[in-house]
């Protein structure tokens, strides 16, 4: 069994995978790079002067696989709570098992109704400031819990928020992630 699931390859499904990876976790995603980020320029990512979206996610994928995660090239056909987390079948009827799913689904919330989330074409799925869905181990993040509002930054910012949040509840008390300049 998987520590994480994670859908969706954009900059919050990524973001997740990068902070629970480095953190020792085991995740995977699943995403086929299909995101929106392939048509944005980005010039409002701090510390980002320009980069095409393209460049970017070639760059966040690389940097999660770099820290341990792994990043599958497959369509998640369903999900379902099980005893102890969720099984998610892929198309050809793989199946995997994680105690977390994190869903970063885009506008689409195919995967996440299959689980009984709520979802309105306004409002999303509505989460805490962390990304948790009202399903126990469950996340959402990005444009799937903030439509209208949805950009790279903040996806980003909310796919952290949900990993620091499963690394918190994993060891029992508040986690950070700082990284710290080398020494000498």
């Amino acid at each position: 069994m998987l520590d994480v699931i994670v859908i969706g390859d954009g900059p919050g499904g990524l973001s997740a995978a990068l902070f629970l990876a480095k953190n020792g976790k085991q995740v995977t995603v699943f995403g086929q790079d299909k995101t929106a980020m392939h048509w944005a320029m980005l010039r409002n990512y701090l510390g980002v002067p320009e980069l095409h979206g393209s460049e970017f996610q070639k760059i966040a994928r690389a940097q999660v696989e770099a820290m341990g995660g792994s990043i599958r090239d497959a369509r998640v056909a369903s999900v379902a709570r099980t005893d102890g987390g969720f099984t998610v079948t892929l198309d050809g009827d793989e199946t995997l098992q994680a105690k977390y799913l994190v869903l970063s689904e885009g506008k689409s919330p195919r995967l996440s109704t299959m689980l009984g989330l709520e979802h309105t074409e306004a409002h999303g799925i509505a989460t805490d400031r962390n990304g948790a869905s009202g399903v126990p181990g469950v996340y959402v993040v990005g444009r799937l819990a903030r439509p209208g509002r949805s950009q790279a930054i903040i996806s980003a910012g909310d796919g952290a928020a949900a990993a620091i949040d499963i690394l918190s509840r994993e060891k029992g008390e508040d986690v950070t992630d700082w990284d710290s300049p080398p020494e000498g």
